[in-house]
């Protein structure tokens, strides 16, 4: 049935602000250069509901400068920069090897300035990019984790419909001491797999989703003094959101989801997505 013009229009109207939590916590990943307003509201919208801390992420190099830009100027924000998957295949197949690998190197030159607390988003997506992606996409990732690693920075994994290959390549190469699976996508069996390795999994507003429950299996399984929460802002907006934009503001009505599926209390919770959050990125 075709959406009626006030259905239309909700779908722009930012949701009301949620009420704050008692014990603040951090958007771990979010993209406010995809997102209208600017970065001032954002900061003082999500800290007035207990998110004093946004982490940016840079998925190209102009968005990578851009967020150690952005950090430098915001005391709230962190940085974290690469090639998305995506990116990184793309630069290949228009421009060649070579181009691709002088991008890695622009994002290892970023990688250097203090605001940077994270590599990422980076890893496999082979949901958007087919086959002939798969050896640009894997060599980027095998780049990044090594930057990781060299700078002593937390690794921030995008890893759609790659599980197999993503886990592999981190064996291969050796994960950094700090390993996030972001906007976590795996099954509940995934999830004893990245606690056994001590890798930590952020959950997105997509675990509210009513078609999700496989994430919230996931979520019941992994340990709390694994994981963080985050928006993926302007994407995956919680129910009963969903279809209206996303912001860091948001986060609340997602950790409290999370808190009835793990059966825990949202400032126990709180927490410890607020020590785990110091412990990947401060």
């Amino acid at each position: 049935m075709p959406k009626s013009a006030k259905a239309k229009a909700e779908e722009n109207v930012p949701p009301p602000l949620p009420e704050p939590l008692a014990v603040p916590v951090a958007d771990s990943h979010t993209h406010l250069d995809m997102q209208t307003p600017g970065v001032e509201e954002a900061v003082a919208k999500a800290t007035a509901v207990g998110v004093p801390r946004l982490v940016q992420i840079g998925c190209d190099v102009e968005r990578a400068r851009w967020s150690v830009k952005t950090a430098a100027e915001h005391d709230a924000i962190w940085a974290g920069v690469a090639l998305h998957p995506n990116e990184a295949a793309r630069i290949e197949a228009e421009h060649g090897p070579a181009a691709l690998d002088a991008a890695l190197d622009e994002i290892g030159a970023i990688a250097g300035h203090p605001e940077v607390r994270a590599i990422g988003e980076t890893g496999l997506d082979y949901y958007r990019t087919g086959p002939e992606g798969t050896a640009a996409q894997q060599r980027s990732f095998r780049r990044h984790i090594r930057l990781a690693k060299e700078r002593d920075v937390a690794l921030v994994i995008h890893d759609r419909d790659a599980h197999a290959d993503v886990l592999r390549i981190l064996r291969e190469e050796g994960a950094p001491r700090r390993t996030v699976f972001h906007c976590y996508s795996g099954d509940a069996a995934m999830s004893e797999v990245c606690a056994e390795a001590g890798y930590f999994m952020s959950f997105a507003g997509n675990v509210t989703f009513a078609s999700a429950q496989p994430l919230r299996d996931a979520l019941a399984a992994a340990p709390p003094e694994l994981l963080l929460v985050e928006t993926d802002a302007p994407f995956l907006t919680p129910a009963p959101f969903r279809g209206r934009p996303n912001a860091s503001y948001l986060i609340p009505v997602t950790l409290r989801a999370m808190a009835v599926v793990k059966g825990m209390g949202e400032d126990e919770l709180a927490g410890h997505i607020a020590e785990n959050t110091r412990r990947v990125f401060a």
